[in-house]
Protein backbone atom coordinates (compact mmCIF):
# COMPACT_ATOMS: atom_id res chain seq x y z
CA UNK A 1 0.00 0.00 0.00
CA UNK A 2 1.22 3.53 -0.70
CA UNK A 3 2.83 6.02 2.20
CA UNK A 4 0.69 9.35 2.57
CA UNK A 5 1.85 11.79 0.09
CA UNK A 6 2.90 15.27 1.03
CA UNK A 7 0.12 18.19 1.74
CA UNK A 8 -0.69 19.85 -1.92
CA UNK A 9 -3.25 22.40 -1.13
CA UNK A 10 -6.22 23.25 -3.57
CA UNK A 11 -5.74 27.09 -3.90
CA UNK A 12 -8.70 27.54 -5.09
CA UNK A 13 -10.25 31.28 -5.23
CA UNK A 14 -13.31 31.63 -3.36
CA UNK A 15 -13.92 28.25 -2.41
CA UNK A 16 -12.45 26.97 1.54
CA UNK A 17 -9.04 25.70 0.84
CA UNK A 18 -8.85 21.81 1.75
CA UNK A 19 -5.26 20.11 1.52
CA UNK A 20 -4.70 15.95 1.42
CA UNK A 21 -5.07 15.80 5.42
CA UNK A 22 -7.98 17.42 5.50
CA UNK A 23 -10.20 16.03 2.46
CA UNK A 24 -8.86 12.51 3.76
CA UNK A 25 -10.30 13.20 7.36
CA UNK A 26 -13.58 14.36 5.88
CA UNK A 27 -13.61 11.25 3.85
CA UNK A 28 -13.26 8.81 6.00
CA UNK A 29 -15.70 10.12 8.41
CA UNK A 30 -18.28 9.74 4.83
CA UNK A 31 -16.67 6.07 4.86
CA UNK A 32 -17.98 5.43 7.98
CA UNK A 33 -21.28 7.16 8.34
CA UNK A 34 -22.12 5.53 4.85
CA UNK A 35 -19.89 2.50 3.77
CA UNK A 36 -17.30 2.71 1.27
CA UNK A 37 -19.75 1.01 -1.73
CA UNK A 38 -22.70 3.56 -0.60
CA UNK A 39 -19.87 6.77 -0.40
CA UNK A 40 -20.33 8.61 -3.31
CA UNK A 41 -17.57 11.50 -5.16
CA UNK A 42 -20.78 13.46 -5.08
CA UNK A 43 -21.31 12.80 -1.13
CA UNK A 44 -17.93 13.85 -0.94
CA UNK A 45 -17.72 17.17 -2.60
CA UNK A 46 -20.95 17.80 -1.33
CA UNK A 47 -19.91 17.53 2.18
CA UNK A 48 -16.66 19.35 1.46
CA UNK A 49 -18.15 22.24 -0.15
CA UNK A 50 -16.36 22.27 -3.43
CA UNK A 51 -16.63 20.31 -6.51
CA UNK A 52 -15.78 17.09 -7.55
CA UNK A 53 -12.53 18.44 -10.23
CA UNK A 54 -11.26 19.57 -6.61
CA UNK A 55 -10.95 16.26 -5.06
CA UNK A 56 -9.61 14.66 -8.23
CA UNK A 57 -7.09 17.78 -7.93
CA UNK A 58 -5.93 15.60 -4.92
CA UNK A 59 -6.72 11.79 -5.92
CA UNK A 60 -7.81 9.79 -8.33
CA UNK A 61 -10.84 8.57 -6.82
CA UNK A 62 -12.72 7.35 -3.77
CA UNK A 63 -10.48 4.17 -3.67
CA UNK A 64 -7.04 5.59 -3.62
CA UNK A 65 -8.86 7.96 -0.34
CA UNK A 66 -9.66 4.43 1.02
CA UNK A 67 -6.18 3.24 0.43
CA UNK A 68 -4.63 6.15 1.60
CA UNK A 69 -6.94 6.14 4.87
CA UNK A 70 -6.12 2.30 5.79
CA UNK A 71 -2.64 2.73 4.97
CA UNK A 72 -2.46 5.62 7.64
CA UNK A 73 -3.91 3.38 10.30
CA UNK A 74 -2.05 0.20 9.44
CA UNK A 75 1.67 2.24 9.49
CA UNK A 76 0.43 3.84 12.94
CA UNK A 77 -0.03 0.08 14.14
CA UNK A 78 3.02 -1.76 12.79
CA UNK A 79 5.24 1.68 13.93
CA UNK A 80 4.43 0.18 17.40
CA UNK A 81 6.33 -3.41 16.09
CA UNK A 82 9.37 -1.08 15.63
CA UNK A 83 9.65 0.15 18.95
CA UNK A 84 12.52 -1.13 21.62
CA UNK A 85 9.45 -1.87 23.87
CA UNK A 86 8.07 -4.28 21.16
CA UNK A 87 11.81 -6.15 20.24
CA UNK A 88 13.50 -6.72 23.78
CA UNK A 89 12.57 -8.69 27.00
CA UNK A 90 10.34 -11.58 27.51
CA UNK A 91 7.13 -12.33 25.41
CA UNK A 92 4.47 -11.76 27.93
CA UNK A 93 6.34 -7.74 28.69
CA UNK A 94 6.36 -7.34 25.54
CA UNK A 95 3.03 -8.18 24.45
CA UNK A 96 1.78 -6.26 27.30
CA UNK A 97 3.73 -3.30 25.67
CA UNK A 98 2.02 -3.72 22.36
CA UNK A 99 -1.32 -3.96 23.46
CA UNK A 100 -0.76 -0.59 25.44
CA UNK A 101 0.66 1.07 22.63
CA UNK A 102 -2.17 -0.22 20.23
CA UNK A 103 -4.55 1.67 22.88
CA UNK A 104 -2.77 4.74 22.39
CA UNK A 105 -2.35 4.62 18.23
CA UNK A 106 -6.37 3.80 18.38
CA UNK A 107 -6.98 6.59 20.04
CA UNK A 108 -4.79 8.99 18.48
CA UNK A 109 -6.31 7.75 14.69
CA UNK A 110 -9.66 6.67 16.10
CA UNK A 111 -11.65 7.02 13.08
CA UNK A 112 -8.43 5.91 10.82
CA UNK A 113 -8.61 2.34 13.03
CA UNK A 114 -12.42 2.25 12.84
CA UNK A 115 -12.38 2.22 9.30
CA UNK A 116 -9.81 -0.48 9.14
CA UNK A 117 -11.59 -2.54 11.75
CA UNK A 118 -14.79 -2.31 9.48
CA UNK A 119 -13.60 -3.30 5.47
CA UNK A 120 -14.58 -6.40 4.88
CA UNK A 121 -13.00 -7.01 1.55
CA UNK A 122 -15.14 -5.94 -0.94
CA UNK A 123 -12.53 -4.70 -2.91
CA UNK A 124 -8.98 -4.60 -3.67
CA UNK A 125 -7.82 -2.33 -1.48
CA UNK A 126 -9.42 -4.00 1.44
CA UNK A 127 -7.84 -6.63 0.70
CA UNK A 128 -4.68 -5.78 0.69
CA UNK A 129 -5.57 -3.70 4.17
CA UNK A 130 -6.87 -7.23 5.35
CA UNK A 131 -3.75 -9.03 4.39
CA UNK A 132 -1.62 -6.44 6.25
CA UNK A 133 -4.02 -6.69 9.52
CA UNK A 134 -3.25 -9.91 9.42
CA UNK A 135 -0.02 -10.20 10.00
CA UNK A 136 -0.01 -7.62 12.89
CA UNK A 137 -2.52 -10.20 14.45
CA UNK A 138 -0.45 -13.12 13.58
CA UNK A 139 3.03 -11.04 15.26
CA UNK A 140 0.60 -10.54 18.45
CA UNK A 141 -0.42 -14.24 18.55
CA UNK A 142 3.09 -15.71 17.92
CA UNK A 143 4.27 -13.43 21.48
CA UNK A 144 1.25 -14.83 23.19
CA UNK A 145 2.75 -18.62 21.94
CA UNK A 146 5.68 -17.33 22.56
CA UNK A 147 4.47 -16.04 26.55
CA UNK A 148 3.16 -19.40 26.93
CA UNK A 149 6.35 -21.45 26.24
CA UNK A 150 8.04 -18.96 28.64
CA UNK A 151 5.79 -20.24 31.60
CA UNK A 152 4.45 -16.77 31.94
CA UNK A 153 0.97 -17.19 30.51
CA UNK A 154 -1.26 -18.54 33.91
CA UNK A 155 -4.23 -19.90 31.97
CA UNK A 156 -4.76 -23.23 29.56
CA UNK A 157 -6.60 -21.52 27.14
CA UNK A 158 -4.63 -21.79 23.36
CA UNK A 159 -2.57 -18.85 23.31
CA UNK A 160 -3.74 -18.30 19.96
CA UNK A 161 -7.41 -17.79 21.26
CA UNK A 162 -5.62 -15.51 24.15
CA UNK A 163 -4.43 -12.70 20.96
CA UNK A 164 -7.93 -12.47 19.41
CA UNK A 165 -9.28 -12.03 23.20
CA UNK A 166 -6.78 -9.31 23.90
CA UNK A 167 -7.32 -7.54 20.85
CA UNK A 168 -11.05 -7.97 20.87
CA UNK A 169 -11.19 -5.80 23.55
CA UNK A 170 -8.78 -3.41 22.52
CA UNK A 171 -10.91 -2.99 19.22
CA UNK A 172 -13.91 -2.61 20.75
CA UNK A 173 -12.92 0.76 21.97
CA UNK A 174 -14.45 1.96 18.88
CA UNK A 175 -18.03 1.15 19.63
CA UNK A 176 -17.61 3.09 22.67
CA UNK A 177 -14.88 5.38 23.64
CA UNK A 178 -15.51 9.33 22.85
CA UNK A 179 -12.97 11.82 23.21
CA UNK A 180 -13.68 13.96 26.47
CA UNK A 181 -11.69 16.97 27.58
CA UNK A 182 -8.94 16.29 30.35
CA UNK A 183 -8.86 12.46 29.56
CA UNK A 184 -5.52 10.62 29.41
CA UNK A 185 -5.21 7.99 26.68
CA UNK A 186 -2.39 6.48 28.66
CA UNK A 187 -5.35 6.42 31.81
CA UNK A 188 -7.04 4.52 29.51
CA UNK A 189 -4.35 1.89 28.28
CA UNK A 190 -3.38 1.33 32.19
CA UNK A 191 -6.69 0.43 32.39
CA UNK A 192 -6.68 -1.89 29.45
CA UNK A 193 -3.94 -3.61 30.31
CA UNK A 194 -4.71 -4.06 34.11
CA UNK A 195 -8.17 -5.59 33.01
CA UNK A 196 -6.88 -7.56 30.14
CA UNK A 197 -3.62 -9.21 31.74
CA UNK A 198 -4.31 -9.39 35.26
CA UNK A 199 -5.48 -13.19 34.78
CA UNK A 200 -3.71 -14.10 32.13
CA UNK A 201 -0.22 -13.17 34.02
CA UNK A 202 1.76 -16.77 36.14
CA UNK A 203 4.76 -14.26 37.31
CA UNK A 204 4.43 -10.26 37.81
CA UNK A 205 6.51 -7.66 37.34
CA UNK A 206 9.20 -6.83 34.56
CA UNK A 207 6.17 -4.68 32.58
CA UNK A 208 6.17 -0.87 33.47
CA UNK A 209 3.93 1.52 32.01
CA UNK A 210 5.40 4.39 30.56
CA UNK A 211 5.74 7.22 33.10
CA UNK A 212 4.95 5.13 35.96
Amino acid sequence: MTALPARRPSGLPGRPGYDLDSLLSVAVEVFIEKGFDSASMETLASRLEISKSSIYHHVSGKAELLELALTRALNALFAVLAEPGTGTGRAMDRLEYVVHRSVHVLLEELPYVTLLLRVRGNTAVERRALTRRREFDSFVTNLAVSAAEEGDLATAVDPALIGRLIFGTVNSLIEWYRPRTGESATELADAVVAFTFEGLRRRHGGYQIQGS
